[in-house]
Formats: structure tokens, C-alpha cells, sequence
């Protein structure tokens, strides 16, 4: 007697298409877009779906996470500094002090632990997914995003004229790291202008991270390493407290923007 229930090949096609399209349909207008599924998109993604907001995180790799998987060189080990052990604690991470004030855990664990937390929440994802360009209303205002999939990038142009789509949203997060690309966008208009992140300098870098953490452009939000790019602040290296609670701000921002208020 097989173990498993009978099922077409059809089903199984039709289950994965009709899937898709029902939430791709669904998430063509959200609350809030995230561009970049990193420590910091994941992060504010998890606090703002936990408020009832509807939530799509766009990532151009087939994999979430960012650097958090692997930490620095290659090493499956994150660091972060105090206080930024509470969102350990917060999301049920193991770790250990290894000097006064400076904690490590393991990437895979920690990194498994905030996509999950997201996806509880209520995050929806499109991975794979490229970012290309942003959707503009009046006043400049930013009002979405242009997105087509990551391997069109890759292929030649003359066998690749496939059109992008729009997706619609509230508030716009750029949380793609050093790249900033949505912040680049803006620049290339002549809507706002980044300087480029500077040295690697831990100790100033983290606390300016958080401090620029904000509303770069009406509707849009900057948060984890594209605020170091945008401001031209230190880079953070492979320390991630910043990261993590950039991403915290970045959802206090987001609330105050789409409640009508100014986060201070």
C-alpha cells in the first residue's frame, strides 16, 4: 500500500500557480514594501506585520537572510554588541559573551529564527525578485516599486525584453545594505543625493546607523547599511546590532509616517 496520498502532476502545478498568484495579486498594493530581506528588512517586516500591516519584503536572492547566515570572512558566527543581546533574547537565540559587552551566536541559528519571526508575523515574501525602479505620485512622493525577476538581470538584453511590473505601497523601506538602491534611484532623478559609506569605524558607525534611521524621501524609509551609504557613515563590519535594531526604528518610523506623526 503506498504511503503517500494520490495526487496528479496537474494538481501539484496548479497548486504552486494558483498559490502565487492569489498572494501575488493580493500584495500588488501593500502597506509597506521592504526592499531587501537582510537582519535590518526582516527585522522592521516582523515589528509592522505584528501591528496588522500588510507586509512584502522584495529580495533579489533565492535565499532571506543577507549576511546574518554567515557573519564576517566566511565564519558562521554573528557578533553584536549590548543592548543588541535583547533581540537574541526576544527571538530565542543561544549565545555567549565573549568579552564584556560583546556577544556571538550562530549565524544559521539566529538568521532561522528571524525569518521565522517574520513569516509568524505575517510577512510575505518575493524572492528573487530584483528591484528596478520606483513608482513616483505627486510631490515626488514615493508610492511603490518596480520589480521583474532576478534572472532577467543576468541574461543578455537583446533576449530579455521583458517588461517589469508595479507593486503599490504606503511606505517604502530600502534595507538593500551598502547598495542603497532604492535611495540610488531617487538620486539618479535628482530627488535626493547619497555620499557613500566611509572606513570601517564599529563603535561610531552602529550608533549613527540607527541615529539616520528614517524617512530619507517622502515614502521612503532608510534602514540597516543604506543609511551608512546614504549619510556617508562608517561601515559596521560584521557586527550586527545595528542591523537588528535599525530595523526596529525603521518600524517606529514607518507607524508614525502612516499614523500622520513625526518619530523624533
Amino acid at each position: 500500500m503506498p504511503l503517500f496520498h494520490s495526487v496528479a502532476e496537474k494538481d501539484v502545478t496548479r497548486a504552486i500557480v494558483s498559490s502565487f498568484l492569489r498572494q501575488f495579486e493580493q500584495y500588488a498594493d501593500s502597506d509597506v514594501i521592504i526592499v531587501g530581506a537582510g537582519p535590518s528588512g526582516l527585522v522592521a517586516g516582523k515589528e509592522l506585520a505584528a501591528r496588522r500591516l500588510k507586509v512584502l519584503i522584495v529580495e533579489r536572492n533565492n535565499y532571506l537572510g543577507g549576511g546574518f547566515w554567515i557573519g564576517g570572512y566566511l565564519m558562521n558566527k554573528v557578533t553584536l554588541r549590548a543592548p543588541a543581546e535583547t533581540m537574541l533574547d526576544e527571538l530565542g537565540v543561544p549565545y555567549e559573551e565573549a568579552v564584556e559587552g560583546l556577544y556571538v551566536a550562530d549565524g544559521p541559528h539566529a538568521c532561522s529564527k528571524l525569518i521565522a519571526a517574520a513569516c509568524d508575523a505575517g510577512v510575505k515574501f518575493a524572492n528573487m525578485t530584483i528591484f528596478d525602479d520606483i513608482v513616483l505620485r505627486e510631490g515626488n512622493r514615493v508610492a511603490g516599486v518596480v520589480v521583474n525577476w532576478t534572472p532577467i538581470a543576468a541574461l543578455p538584453r537583446e533576449i530579455t525584453c521583458v517588461d517589469p511590473v508595479a507593486l503599490e505601497a504606503k511606505v517604502v523601506i530600502d534595507a538593500t545594505g551598502h547598495d542603497a538602491c532604492v535611495v540610488r534611484r531617487l538620486e539618479e532623478r535628482g530627488l535626493t543625493r547619497t555620499v557613500g559609506f566611509g572606513a570601517m569605524w564599529v563603535e561610531m558607525s552602529e550608533d549613527l546607523v540607527v541615529e539616520h534611521t528614517g524617512e530619507v524621501h517622502p515614502g521612503l524609509v532608510v534602514a540597516g547599511m543604506a543609511v551608512s551609504t546614504t549619510y556617508g557613515l562608517p561601515r559596521m563590519g560584521p557586527t550586527f546590532g545595528a542591523m537588528l535594531l535599525s530595523g526596529k526604528r525603521a518600524a517606529e518610523v514607518v507607524m508614525g509616517i502612516l499614523e500622520g506623526i513625526t518619530v523624533a
